[in-house]
């Protein structure tokens, strides 16, 4: 892939470093490399400091080496999901880093790349794997899961409103012969959908493909495993920054932020403590950042973006 195609603006990038606030000797994480425009930004402002750069893709790992050239020995590649963390830093000999960023957004070249089956646009083996040593795939999830699973996914995660005409289409199809191909599924979800809603500005299939790639790579259960292996792993004053694009994540994010900067569990009637739990973290900011007018106009994907900072006490 030439660096021409990797020219990419990541999404709230002066937002994201303003609020790690970044030491030069300090360690940091970005638990979601992808093309690295986060990363070259928190590297070169490093003296004495280290980055650790997390993808469970290994063509973002194997692309990084380019992009990164210039500071390459302030920087660890690390091959994992970021839902790993302890094990990531343990495997590392850290008890703590000084700041974190995981961006959620489902990484460009992984869209689009057509082969990796995350598209709707293009014909390819359903696959879409973020990680391609996976063993479920795509295909897997549409052949073989039964009809009510699939009805809540289409449901829960793509907010599809045809999920139970939708998951009965799949699986007659299927009852007829395997489903292999992203455009086979595409005329399948087309197929159980009302002409009006094939009229929408949206394409039909886009939220049936979000809700399927969510369930491939676990992705819900995976933002809040690492919000809570993230917070403890925060030297005092280190700072979490999280980008999410699906209102799922940025609910499991701001739940999870908030139960770690309430501390304490005890039920509301209750006239004194007894759980002894304290704030582990203070929220930079209450509501979420999202990206400005500039930003939109010069990349529309950014539109759902909206990132939350805390810091740790």
């Amino acid at each position: 892939m030439s660096e021409q195609s990797f020219i990419h603006k990541p999404v709230l990038l002066h937002e994201c470093i303003e609020g790690l606030n970044i030491r030069p000797e300090g360690i940091y994480l970005d638990g979601t490399l992808g093309r690295a425009g986060h990363s070259r930004e928190i590297a070169r402002r490093l003296t004495a400091g280290r980055l650790i750069c997390v993808d469970r893709d290994q063509a973002a790992l194997d692309a990084a080496r380019e992009r990164l050239a210039p500071w390459m020995e302030k920087v660890t590649l690390v091959h994992s999901n970021f839902s790993e963390l302890d094990a990531i830093l343990d495997g590392l000999g850290l008890d703590g880093v000084d700041g974190m960023l995981f961006d959620l957004g489902v990484s460009s070249p992984q869209l689009d790349d057509p082969s990796r089956g995350f598209s709707y646009m293009a014909d390819a083996p359903l696959d879409m794997r973020m990680d391609k040593t996976d063993t479920l795939t795509a295909r897997t999830v549409v052949n073989e899961w039964p009809q009510e699973e699939l009805r809540r996914i289409l449901w829960q995660y793509g907010e599809e409103r045809y999920a139970p005409a939708i998951a009965g289409a799949i699986v007659r199809a299927r009852d007829k012969g395997p489903i292999e191909t992203t455009l086979q599924l595409v005329d399948v979800i087309r197929s159980a959908m009302p002409a009006s809603a094939l009229r929408e500005k949206q394409h039909p299939a886009k939220r049936s493909f979000q809700a399927i790639r969510i369930a491939v790579n676990d992705e819900l259960s995976s933002v809040d495993r690492m919000v809570r292996a993230a917070v403890p792993r925060l030297n005092p004053g280190g700072r979490l920054a999280v980008i999410s694009f699906h209102s799922l994540e940025d609910r499991i994010v701001k739940n999870a932020l908030a139960e770690f900067a309430k501390g304490c569990t005890c039920p509301p009637d209750f006239p004194v403590c007894v759980c002894g739990k304290k704030p582990q973290i203070k929220l930079i900011n209450k509501k979420p950042i999202v990206s400005g007018a500039e930003e939109l106009e010069e990349n529309p994907r950014a539109r759902s973006a909206k990132l939350r900072i805390a810091e740790k006490l």
